[in-house]
Formats: C-alpha cells, sequence, structure tokens
C-alpha cells in the first residue's frame, strides 16, 4: 500500500470501528477508567484473566488498538475457516506465538517487547493462564521484566463477569454484563532493572495488588498452572527461582 500501512492495520482499524459498538450492544459493559489508558505511546496492560474472551473484550472496549498474544493454532489453519479464524484473531490485534515454557515463554515475551518497542499497546495476564476458580492467582514476572525492559508504563486492569460471558469449556456467549476497570498507571522503575529477580518480584507484586484492589478477588497465594506432564517440568517448578519469568 503506497501509505506504507500493512493491510493488517487496516483490518484492525476497521473491525474495532465495525465490532466495537456491537460488542458493547452484547457485552454490555460498565467502562470504568478508560481516561487512564495513555491515548499514545508505548503501554502495558496487564489484567486478571477469567475466560477466553477476555483479550477480545480489553481489545475493544480500550481507547486505542492493543496487541496481545495468540496461539499460533489460530493463524495456521487453511481454507475458509482457517482464512476466517486467522483473519478474527488479526483484526482484533492478536500476535501469533508458540506458547509453552523455557525458550517458548521467553519468545512470547521477546514478540511483546517489539509491539511495546514500536510504540504500541500491549496486554498480558500476569497469571499467565486462566484462573478456573475465580481466585486471583500470584502473577509470573514476565509482566515486570517487559514493562522494565521497555521502560513503559503499566495499566492494571480488572476483569469482571466474562467468565460468565463465556464459561471455561462453553464456546457460545452467553448475555451477560461484565465490568472492565482501568487503574492508574504503574511506575515500576523504581523497583530496579529488569535483570535483577527481586526487582521483577517485587514490580509484578505491586502489578498484581493493585489488579486485586480492583478486581476484590480472593487470592490465591499460589501459581496458576496444569499438572506437570512429565518428571523433568515437576523438577523445574520445584527448583524454579521466585525471580524467573
Amino acid at each position: 500500500m503506497e501509505s506504507g500501512l500493512k493491510w493488517w492495520t487496516v483490518l484492525k482499524f476497521f473491525a474495532r470501528l465495525l465490532a466495537a459498538p456491537l460488542a458493547r450492544l452484547i457485552f454490555r459493559p460498565r467502562i470504568i477508567g478508560r481516561s487512564n489508558v495513555p491515548q499514545h505511546g508505548p503501554v502495558l496492560l496487564a489484567s486478571n484473566h477469567l475466560s477466553f474472551i477476555d483479550s477480545i473484550v480489553i481489545t475493544l472496549v480500550a481507547p486505542r488498538s492493543v496487541s496481545f498474544l495468540a496461539k499460533a493454532d489460530y493463524f495456521s489453519g487453511t481454507g475458509f475457516k482457517g482464512w476466517l479464524s486467522r483473519s478474527f484473531f488479526t483484526s482484533i490485534g492478536a500476535v501469533p506465538v508458540v506458547r509453552g515454557a523455557g525458550q517458548a515463554a521467553q519468545e512470547s515475551l521477546d514478540a511483546g517487547l517489539g509491539i511495546l518497542n514500536d510504540g504500541n499497546a500491549f496486554a498480558i495476564y500476569p497469571e499467565g493462564t486462566r484462573s478456573l476458580d475465580a481466585r486471583l492467582y500470584r502473577g509470573r514476572t514476565g509482566v515486570a521484566w517487559l514493562a522494565l525492559t521497555a521502560k513503559v508504563p503499566v495499566v492494571p486492569v480488572a476483569l469482571s463477569g466474562t467468565e460468565r460471558l463465556q464459561p471455561v469449556g462453553s464456546r457460545r456467549i452467553h448475555l451477560h454484563r461484565i465490568t472492565v476497570e482501568f487503574g492508574a498507571p504503574l511506575d515500576l522503575s523504581r523497583h530496579g532493572e529488569a535483570k535483577s529477580g527481586r526487582a521483577r518480584r517485587h514490580a509484578t507484586d505491586e502489578v498484581m495488588a493493585a489488579i486485586g484492589r480492583m478486581s476484590d478477588q480472593e487470592l490465591a497465594n499460589m501459581y496458576n498452572e496444569p499438572p506437570a506432564e512429565t518428571i523433568g517440568e515437576r523438577v523445574r517448578r520445584v527448583f524454579r527461582s521466585p525471580g524467573s519469568l
């Protein structure tokens, strides 16, 4: 395109233009603190995670386009169904990644860092995965690594009701009122540099405390993760440093 804009940028623009009003009609969202999201420049949105639909809700009610990570499987399908999935997730700001631990996790963070370095908004779930019991789990320190490495503010986000809008395991959207609250931006730089495990842990705890105050969820005080599938994974979890990504 002569304007230099990629096709997905145009697709995202029209998706927000057309889908946002429809989403507000279906979700009937109560939006609090929308002005806390900076209109320009890089910003990291850190949210609790209750449903698959959370990312769609955030990107459609936020005052600006927001990108987030999604499984690469959503982009690799073939035929009309594959094209439809790829177009939909691209239109709502999803970035394909191969998820997992170790190198895959770092590559996901690097993808988010690239988005922030380009001056855009990026959303992340510090809990790592959806909460199946509505409790707020301990945050993983990737959120702090991103904020401290990119030197960007973090806007805490609290979602409520999305677990009823689309319950875990359901493909149907149910009519239910939801609440999305954007908190005041947090400057985490006082905690130290990204290379410090202590700095990442304390910065992450500050973010989770802000989310917890807004969401009023019961605190789980543990990580939210599926059962280890291998002995190696069990050992890795036992010896994982509290300051690790």
